[in-house]
């Protein structure tokens, strides 16, 4: 029997690569091998557990009954709790008819680009970076797709964006940057903001104007003497054309409670709200009370920062030494100083290279599966992120790492590149 004809969008959407490769290592891991697995962007609840505070608002506001359905819009306690969390710590002023709710950080990326992107539209963004190539191609937008290299830590230079912009109707940008662990530094950010602002001058008053979709997921979590910097602080003139996107989803370790917000111009957030009153993509209830409840507890937040922090740093900077060391020895590997994030950005280019069996390393899919196989290390190449299929680069996550397996798994991707010729 042939397949059903589906929809062009249905039938040319690309499933997710990581997903597809978490797959395999669930796999492996069901028939009994032992996995270093640092693909996945979420996190061991064993060792980086919910802050305890927050666990107990959520389970006391389901006692309290609360388990209707939560206004559109997101209830009005969270949204005050969200407008003074990210006025004291961010130095950005919303009101509550400038926060919208949902159920992390997804709905509310696809309801942005649903909001603004008419077919044939463009969108700016770099590469690699999470899923914009899969929500340009849900909206049928042009895409206008940057190459970061490595000389640049991987984040998009103005220079890079300038010879584009004309014309182009959203601009994306994440600091810190999923999946490299980077970040721009104010400089950078600035050249970009003051590109965006001079286009916009030169539009009128009936064309469309440029936004800037600014994800700011980890904000929280910046490194030694790495500030995050974004567009509406740097350039308070940008306000009107920049829309964040924001979540407890990693500054909590808190990736399955789903509570997401966005902040921007009312009249977006509204149309945003429109959409995503047909997708039902509330956050429950219950998880918006309770983080309502938790985010003005400022001494209990900084604690469990403070440690967290700690814990995820720890993890990046030993690994980030290993791969030094490892390059110092002469291996074909690299790694990007940690910046942010649960993330590190590392190089393993081993293209070319012969295997105990005689067969080569022909590709960087080959180099992936190779370390899978023989290091029992799993981590997500560029290319999952919409870099070129040969690029030597992979995102390595610390979110379910635990401190003493660290040497052990770099000593196994030492014996396996050992045995290659």
């Amino acid at each position: 029997m042939s397949a059903p004809k589906l929809s062009q969008l249905a039938e040319t959407l690309i499933g997710s690569e990581i997903v597809r490769l978490g797959n395999e290592i669930k796999e492996k891991i069901r028939q009994g091998e032992r996995i270093f697995n640092f693909t996945i962007g979420d996190f061991d609840s064993s060792i980086f557990p919910l802050p305890k505070e927050l666990e107990n608002e959520i389970i006391q506001a389901y006692k309290d009954g609360y388990t209707n359905y939560p206004p559109a819009e997101g209830m009005l306690d969270l949204r005050k709790s969200i407008a003074e969390f990210i006025d004291s710590r961010l130095g950005l002023s919303y009101d509550t008819n400038e926060i919208q709710i949902a159920s992390g950080g997804r709905p509310l990326i696809y309801s942005l680009y649903k909001t603004l992107i008419d077919k044939g539209d463009k969108v700016i963004y770099a590469v690699p970076s999470w899923n914009n190539n899969h929500y340009v191609h849900l909206c049928d937008g042009e895409h206008v797709l940057i190459e970061a290299t490595a000389a640049n830590n991987f984040m998009p230079q103005a220079a890079d964006i300038a010879p584009y912009i004309k014309g182009a109707r959203l601009l994306a940008l994440c600091t810190p940057q999923n999946p490299t662990g980077t970040t721009f530094s104010k400089a950078q950010l600035e050249e970009i903001c003051d590109l965006v602002i001079a286009e916009n001058k030169t539009r009128g008053e009936e064309e469309k104007k440029l936004y800037i979709f600014f994800d700011q997921m980890y904000w929280t979590l910046t490194y030694g003497d790495i500030q995050h910097y974004n567009p509406v602080s740097l350039r308070p003139e940008l306000r009107d054309y920049t829309i964040f996107v924001d979540a407890i989803s990693k500054v909590f370790a808190a990736t399955g409670v789903r509570v997401g917000w966005s902040t921007g111009p009312a009249v977006i957030i509204g149309k945003m709200k429109s959409i995503l009153s047909h997708m039902g993509a509330w956050a429950p209830m219950a998880e918006q009370k309770g983080v309502a409840n938790y985010l003005p507890q400022k001494a209990a937040v900084d604690t469990y920062l403070q440690h967290f922090k700690s814990e995820i740093e720890e993890r990046l900077r030993k690994i980030y030494e290993g791969f030094i060391q490892l390059k110092k020895a002469g291996y074909k590997v690299d790694a990007i100083a940690p910046q942010a994030a649960i993330y590190l950005t590392i190089q393993i280019d081993l293209v070319g290279q012969k295997k105990k069996d005689g067969k080569i390393l022909e590709t960087q899919s080959d180099v992936t599966a190779y370390l899978l196989d023989e290091a029992k290390l799993a981590v997500v190449p560029f290319y999952c992120f919409g870099a070129s299929r040969n690029s030597s680069w992979y995102r390595l996550s610390v979110g379910t790492c635990k401190k003493e397996e660290i040497n052990e798994m770099l000593g196994k991707l030492e014996s396996a590149i050992t045995q290659l010729s």
